[in-house]
């Protein structure tokens, strides 16, 4: 079993690698990640979320918090899986004892009627498909928090989130909503909105269901 383990954490730390480069280039398949899957389940889901997870884990890499959002130099950025968690534990083992300078990674499962200081506690949100009905309620409570909001649902980002994971020819990409970052004081790195696909806000009009 420690073979196993290891072996599992070898292919985890190897996509990793992988993904620093990938992230640049923008070459991510969800074929990358066989290894690494294999050792949680076989099913293209696994893959596609282990990518995922990756991306969120290197998002943190190119977004820079305001000063006042961590208490300490060495608070923990905290990653909320709000609603439906496609991830399992995937995104557990990616950000397992990996730091971005002095700050390590919390993962917390929240659901819709959690406290609000939980909520405010994240500084990465990713947001399940389950909470597509309480989106545009979720925008305006988080609108000027400190917060990188990411989801997948179809309209995330021209709603008010930050990024938008979409799949295009088997590939995992992303879509930003800079003026949603601007509104919550997060500066994301030129390096990430030049591989990105950039989505503008639409009207309160435009949102509201006809």
């Amino acid at each position: 079993m420690s073979f196993e383990i290891a072996r599992y954490q070898w292919a985890v730390n190897l996509m990793l690698r992988r993904l620093g480069i990938l992230i640049v280039a923008l070459s991510v398949s969800l074929s990358w990640a066989p290894e690494a899957c294999a050792q949680s389940s076989d099913s293209s889901d696994s893959s596609e979320y282990l990518i995922k997870a990756g991306f969120i884990y290197n998002f943190a890499k190119f977004v820079e918090w305001p000063t006042g959002a961590f208490a300490q130099p060495d608070s923990p950025i905290v990653i909320g899986i709000l609603g439906t968690d496609p991830f399992g534990n995937l995104i557990d083992r990616i950000v397992e004892n990996k730091k971005i300078g002095a700050r390590g990674f919390v993962v917390k499962r929240l659901r819709w009627n959690t406290d609000l200081k939980d909520l405010k506690e994240c500084k990465i949100l990713f947001v399940g498909a389950s909470e597509k009905a309480h989106l545009d309620d979720l925008v305006q409570i988080v609108k000027s928090l400190p917060i990188l909001t990411v989801g997948e649902t179809p309209g995330f980002a021209e709603r008010g989130g930050v990024i938008r994971f979409v799949l295009e020819d088997n590939r995992v990409r992303f879509e930003i909503n800079v003026e949603a970052a601007h509104q919550a004081d997060l500066t994301i790195s030129s390096r990430l909105l030049t591989l990105a696909r950039i989505i503008q806000q639409a009207t309160t009009d435009a949102r509201k269901p006809g």
